[in-house]
């Protein structure tokens, strides 16, 4: 589940063949899924459907940790549960689209700076801040683990390599959107933000193969 949760969550590369009207350097990956959008209702699914697999996956580990004594270790219950929490907040995101676009319509950006767009869209923000600490927790601390107790071969040699990668795009996703909201420009928002959430699915696909590799073995 988890590996297909990885590849339903990049699902935004469609826009390389579908025409979406919006600029990927410089918009949220949200923004696809809006509800002006004319293939919003396609993302919405497809966000739902990750978040669903990442939160079954998530829920079904920490069942078997809380089973066996012997796998209920803090850092792989602090990451199931980061795994977890990102498939919820995933499928909550796609229940709460943005109403319009605003990196790329300026009435949009006006409106939402007025506090005159529907409340979904703060919903959306806080939805969208829990789905990226889950992810970010996840990676981090199942990483960890993998390395620390010898668990995943595959995720303990390349999880630290991604999880760094990981830390630097969400940096410059994070700067991006401080200085969007403050008027200075998008500063490749859209670019950082999209490799942000391919190195997500990326690291959850490494993820699902150590896991199925390590019940082979």
């Amino acid at each position: 589940m988890i590996g297909l949760a990885g590849a339903a969550y990049t699902a935004w590369v469609l826009e390389v063949v579908l025409s979406t009207g919006l600029n990927p350097i410089e918009t949220y990956v949200s923004e696809l899924a809006a509800q002006d959008q004319p293939l919003g209702g396609l993302f919405r699914a497809t966000d739902f459907t990750a978040g669903l697999l990442a939160f079954a996956g998530g829920l079904l580990a920490l069942v078997r940790l809380l089973k066996y004594a012997e796998s209920r270790r803090l850092w792989a219950v602090v990451g199931w549960a980061g795994i977890t929490l990102f498939g919820a907040a995933t499928a909550a995101d796609a229940w709460l689209p943005l109403s319009c676009t605003p990196t790329a319509d300026p009435e949009c950006a006006a409106r939402e700076t007025a506090g005159l767009v529907p409340a979904t869209h703060q919903a959306h923000a806080v939805s969208s801040t829990l789905a990226m600490t889950g992810a970010l927790v996840g990676l981090v601390a199942l990483t960890v683990a993998a390395r620390r107790y010898g668990w995943f071969a595959p995720l303990a040699r390349y999880g630290p390599a991604l999880v760094a990668m990981e830390l630097l795009a969400t940096a410059w996703t994070l700067s991006a959107i401080a200085m969007f909201t403050a008027g200075r420009g998008t500063w490749a928002l859209g670019a950082g933000q999209r490799l942000q959430v391919l190195l997500v699915a990326i690291w959850l696909g490494l993820l699902a193969h150590s896991v199925h590799k390590e019940r082979r073995t």
